[in-house]
């Protein structure tokens, strides 16, 4: 046995049994008396808390032991004290990374994670991890994503910034929730378990904060079988300084504001699919019934102005409808959008609509050309029965155009959506 030292500069030197040096500088340091086979993985990203890993260990270890199952202990770090020598120490794994931000830890320690469970948390014990049997018990029930919840169990005196328990998170929790019409009481709970086949499949895209909202939509977009469990959320350890409060006052805005995103852009379909839909009928029954002319209801008259109306809300509708579909399907991860907008919209027939559609369109436009050659020099402002015909044409004629385009974009969404799921499945 000897001891092991990283290159990079104030990084501490250990003695373990074995390393194993990984690609893009990670390494992998593993205690003297480690674990085999283990069930279930605890793992956790951890940056300089050399106050509380030691016992955060000893707490995971009582936990295991509570819940009578095996299992590792894998620690993200990318520390400059003596956080990794400390867990190591304690009898957990730990894979030495560049600090590149919380997502991007769970991303790097995939490869390594050994268990068919995984749990996830904070390396601050501000999270019990001495009590995670709820979790294995939901597990071996079967259910492949168990998410913590603060509100169902208990938050201790001044261990939450009030800012946090009363706006932040029930604010966010509740857009998540009409999003994506699920019912979770706490988005942000920072301790949550997945099985490792799940995580896999979701191909965590998110670097920063905003991963711990990216699980949580995948897991409605897998159609994860999904549990809530209460757990105690306790203050932070004395003389222990908090990650946002190292960084600053505008830490806990940014960190909800890319959380703000990442449900907004993974959930984009609820602002575009249906309100599009309702805005491209409201445009059409405002724009077909005046392609002969104007039509007079009591005192009010409905005219060329009132299509123009028409039209912008109709495209605008269709677009939104469009769009909504492909993000869809990019965000499908079961098939079931991909299937369904198919059958709905298979290529020979939309590209077939999409030419009749267009047609008819150039057709609507031709007695407004034919019109105004014969009567160019003469020509007012008074609304015609070939103007109203002329502008439901170029209607028509968007439509088409537009149909034609989505369908060749959504069938390609389709082909790199099956392929891409399909390399998540063998890689899994």
């Amino acid at each position: 046995m000897g001891a092991i030292s990283d290159s990079r500069p104030d990084s501490p030197t250990f003695d373990v049994n074995t390393t194993a040096k990984a690609a893009d500088d990670i390494e992998l340091l593993v205690p003297k008396d480690d674990v085999q086979s283990p069930e279930l993985s605890i793992v956790i990203p951890a940056l300089n808390e050399q106050l509380t890993i030691a016992e955060f260990v000893r707490w995971c270890q009582a936990g295991l032991h509570e819940a009578g199952i095996v299992g590792e202990i894998l620690i993200i770090d990318s520390s400059t004290d003596e956080t990794p020598r400390l867990a190591l120490e304690a009898g957990a794994r730990v894979l030495r990374a560049p600090k590149r931000g919380l997502g991007r830890a769970y991303k790097d320690a995939i490869p390594f994670i050994r268990g068919t469970y995984v749990l996830m948390g904070d390396a601050d014990c501000t999270y019990d991890f001495r009590e995670l049997k709820p979790f294995v018990d939901r597990f071996h029930e079967g259910y492949e994503y168990v998410m913590g919840s603060r509100w169902r169990g208990s938050i201790e005196p001044g261990a939450m910034p009030k800012l946090h328990q009363y706006l932040g998170t029930p604010v966010t929790t509740w857009i998540l929730n009409r999003l994506y019409g699920s019912d979770f009481t706490d988005i942000h709970c920072g301790m949550r378990g997945i099985t490792r086949e799940a995580l896999v499949c979701m191909d965590l895209d998110s670097e920063s904060w905003e991963y711990a909202s990216e699980i949580v939509l995948k897991s409605v977009h897998l159609g994860l079988r999904t549990a809530e469990v209460p757990v105690q959320f306790l203050k932070d350890t004395g003389g222990r300084v908090s990650h946002h409060k190292r960084a600053g006052w505008r830490s806990p805005w940014s960190a909800a504001w890319i959380n703000l995103r990442a449900m907004f852009v993974y959930g984009s379909d609820f602002f575009l699919l249906k309100p599009g839909l309702v805005l491209f009928v409201l445009g059409l029954v405002c724009t077909l019934p005046l392609s002969g002319g104007p039509i007079t209801i009591g005192h009010l008259t409905f005219s060329l102005y009132w299509m123009l109306v028409g039209v912008t809300a109709t495209v605008v509708g269709m677009q939104s409808f469009f769009l909504g579909v492909v993000a869809q399907v990019l965000f499908d991860y079961q098939g079931r959008a991909r299937r369904r907008w198919l059958a709905l919209f298979p290529y020979t027939r939309s590209v077939v609509a999409a030419g009749v559609i267009l047609a008819l369109g150039i057709a609507g436009a031709v007695p407004l050309i034919v019109y105004y050659i014969g009567h160019h020099e003469r020509l007012s402002l008074a609304a015609q029965t070939q103007d109203g015909l002329a502008v439901t044409g170029l209607l028509l004629t968007v439509i088409g155009a537009s149909l034609f385009t989505f369908t060749l974009v959504l069938h390609a969404a389709a082909i790199a959506t099956r392929r891409s799921s399909a390399s998540i499945q063998r890689a899994s």
